[in-house]
């Protein structure tokens, strides 16, 4: 895996606290893997912890910055990408706590011309985050699932309000 060079906020199109990945820890030709804290947020639980459902956010923004560092690799901007839908979001925790270390996995399935990707996806706990040389060994599966994803060619087609006739 190549060593990510840029700062997770230069590779998704989102800010501040929406940016839930704080770091690449490498990425190839057609996977990526990232690391997380878990912070509170906008979407907290009482208790502090974010919902489980959260956990397809932390992949799909894997994939976001998966496609960040290929479009920085080109010379490229960054684009806006749309999560479709996911298959077999399949979840082992009924939250994910504050302080918990995650590791996102996720690796490209199927691409076509169009933008359309299907990414399979894991999310980890890391057991020791200090570890460098991290095998699964070292994590506890929490969630994995199928992401549907596009990226269009011209994103401002989707984003611009049509005129009504």
């Amino acid at each position: 895996m190549n060593a990510c060079p840029w700062p997770i906020a230069s590779l998704l199109p989102h800010a501040g606290n929406m940016i839930l990945i704080d770091d690449v820890l490498g990425y190839d030709a057609d996977s990526l893997r990232a690391r997380a804290v878990v912070k509170p947020g906008p979407y907290s639980l009482p208790d502090g912890s974010l919902p489980p459902w959260l956990g397809m956010e932390f992949m799909a923004q894997a994939v976001g910055a998966w496609a960040g560092c290929h479009a920085r690799e080109a010379g490229a901007s960054v684009k806006l990408g749309f999560l479709l839908g996911t298959r077999r979001y399949d979840c082992h925790c009924d939250s994910l706590p504050v302080g918990m270390a995650l590791s996102i996995h996720v690796q490209r399935g199927l691409i076509d011309a169009s933008g359309m990707s299907v990414f399979e996806c894991e999310l980890r706990e890391e057991r020791d985050e200090r570890r460098e040389d991290k095998d699964r060994s070292d994590t506890r599966l929490l969630a994995h699932a199928r992401l549907n994803v596009y990226q269009p060619k011209d994103p401002n087609e989707f984003t611009q309000e049509a005129p009504l006739t």
